[in-house]
């Protein structure tokens, strides 16, 4: 997947939005704040996003794959482009995050969006 593939994925899951921020960083998320997945504009399209803690660490063995700056005590990998993962996992990893934040949100704001 191209980084702009993965960015019209990433908006077609349930209640989430983008966001540029820190004047260099796609960050998609759903109920405001709660990010799922990032892209940053200023590393060769480099792709972060949130993993299972149990899995964290086998992703973090394979090639191309590495803990994520700042968020990997978070659980959070991250990926130079071209993505080292094929697209139907990279969809199956993306959607898994998106659900692991909305896991986490409060009831009502799951009711207000719809998830």
């Amino acid at each position: 997947m191209t980084p702009a593939q993965v960015a019209a994925f990433c908006l077609s899951l349930p209640g989430a939005r983008e966001d540029i921020k820190w004047s260099r960083v796609r960050v998609f998320s759903v109920a405001e704040s709660k990010m799922f997945a990032l892209i940053d504009l200023s590393k060769p399209d480099d792709l972060a996003f949130k993993v299972d803690k149990d899995l964290f660490l086998g992703f973090c063995d394979r090639p191309g794959i590495r803990p994520a700056p700042y968020l990997a005590r978070a659980q959070w990998i991250s990926m130079a482009s071209p993505y080292p993962l094929g697209a139907n996992e990279l969809r199956e990893l993306l959607t898994r995050s998106h659900q692991l934040v909305v896991a986490k949100l409060p009831k009502r704001l799951k009711q207000e969006l719809v998830l």
